[in-house]
């Protein structure tokens, strides 16, 4: 297999830790170590032992005067070894923080490439990704990843190749600022759900991965680990879907609304021409009309449809009594609909004759006055950016 670039000079260039959490790993930890100490040779290396009960501590011993041993006296699980990492090297002053898994199943000449990525895109989270359909990989692994990545994409919007890997760069500032509660695996997926949500960019750089049989011992539970993430993803989504969903919408909005390419008054047009469709009284077919139209006349689509959603059903209420308000002076109601009783087809046909007019004449005079509203709005806004 043909590693990464072996170029260590650019390790220098960063001020980052090397953060290995291992647990019962005696079999690889002492080779995933050695390759650290080449890889990472003027960093801070932090091993997190998290309780184990093979020879991991006599290893480590062996590394006294060369890592920084942090010891769990029982097993606290995955996420809690990484946060007191995290709030250890950044208390040091230190900016950035590679983790790697003690398994084997990663390359510590890798590492300069993430360095390079990261010195290339400052303040970025830098995302080891593994190729999952190479031979060797367990089925449960490659499902695992899909089910994370789809998730992910669902509470963020962005869509990665490996969302479980455990080789990463971690930006500490931002971590430092952010509330993780999770404990076990679902640590990893939690604290980049919550950077996303930081506005902090996540760059994927593809890496080489091993998984011996033999040699690597994992420690992830199907059923417990598994459930404990259904839960995790299901608060994020929760939290997605009632704030920060409607954050990214509002955010494209506000992308589209200062767009520099295109003109005020374009911009105008989109909102009040959606506004009139969203009350024009053609119930169910606003969209599938005033679509073609808006791509007919080169109308800024994102703004047009937005403006069309003042139809949402609390809306919709006012729009019908003002619709009925505004058509009252162009047609006499002699047969109103005000109870079952009176629910004839004479009244039925007054009434909606009379809702049509009003409709019209509202959509009309609406969207003449967020037309006018938005020119306004759009010549102050787009003159002090």
């Amino acid at each position: 297999m043909q590693l990464a670039s072996q170029n260590k000079t650019s390790t220098n260039d960063l001020n980052f830790c090397v953060i290995i959490p291992t647990y019962n790993n005696a079999k690889t930890l002492k080779r995933v170590l050695d390759g650290v100490l080449v890889y990472a040779e003027n960093a801070p290396i932090i091993v997190v032992n998290d309780g184990s009960s093979d020879d991991t501590s006599s290893i480590l011993k062996e590394y006294n005067n060369k890592i920084i041993i942090i010891n769990n006296e029982v097993n606290l699980g995955k996420g809690i070894s990484l946060r007191k990492a995290f709030k250890y090297a950044f208390e040091k002053g230190i900016k950035h923080a590679i983790t790697i898994d003690s398994d084997g199943q990663h390359y510590p000449e890798d590492i300069p490439i993430f360095i390079e990525a990261a010195i290339k895109n400052p303040g970025a989270l830098i995302m080891g990704s593994r190729n999952m359909n190479q031979k060797g990989i367990p089925g449960k692994s490659s499902f695992g990843n899909k089910f994370s990545n789809f998730w992910f994409k669902v509470e963020t919007g962005i869509t990665l190749p490996d969302t479980q890997t455990g080789f990463r760069l971690y930006p500490l500032e931002p971590i430092s600022k952010i509330k993780l509660f999770t404990t076990k695996f679902e640590t990893e997926i939690e604290v980049i759900v919550k950077l996303a949500w930081k506005k902090v960019e996540i760059i994927p750089i593809s890496i080489n991965v091993l998984y011996d049989e033999e040699e690597r011992v994992s420690h992830f539970r199907p059923f417990k680990d598994f459930t404990r993430i259904s839960i995790l993803n299901t608060y994020l989504v929760t939290l997605t879907l009632l704030y920060y969903l409607p954050l990214r919408v509002l955010s494209v909005i506000k992308k589209e609304a200062l767009k520099k390419e295109e003109t005020n008054l374009r911009k105008s047009v989109s909102i009040g021409f959606g506004v009139f469709m969203g009350i024009l009284p053609i119930w169910g077919f606003q969209l599938l009309v005033g679509i073609p139209l808006a791509v007919l006349f080169k109308l800024n689509k994102v703004l047009f449809i937005s403006a069309a959603n003042i139809s949402v059903p609390p809306a919709i209420p006012f729009i019908i009594y003002f619709s009925y308000l505004m058509g009252t002076p162009f047609f006499e109601n002699k047969a109103p609909i005000t109870s079952w009783n009176n629910l004839t087809l004479e009244a039925i046909h007054i009434n909606f004759v009379q809702y049509f007019i009003g409709g019209t004449l509202l959509a009309i005079v609406a969207g003449a006055l967020f037309f006018i509203t938005a020119l306004i709005f759009l010549k102050i806004v787009r003159k002090k950016a």
